[in-house]
């Protein structure tokens, strides 16, 4: 079982990479649901951080995966 502190290190982690490599999704960042909750006095807890942790994650591999894509295809363009 992952720990508090061991999840917010991930999600500093993936944060710092997104912003330093992808800055252009720095954007949503602060628009993601996961990190707005719906109370007043919202409860951080350890399902709260993986979810956040998990939707980084799948927001930045997603990011690469489709334009590593691209990079491929500007390649291609550049070698013909």
């Amino acid at each position: 079982m992952e720990s508090e502190e061991e999840l917010n290190l991930e999600i500093m982690e993936l944060t710092m990479t997104i912003q330093e490599k992808y800055p252009e999704l720095s954007e949503f960042l602060g628009e993601m649901p996961v990190s707005i909750p719906n109370t007043k006095n919202p409860e951080i807890t350890i399902d709260n951080l993986k979810a956040y942790r998990d939707t980084l994650s799948s927001l930045l591999a997603n990011y690469i995966r489709e334009h590593a894509n691209d990079d491929v295809h500007n390649l291609k363009s550049l070698i013909n």
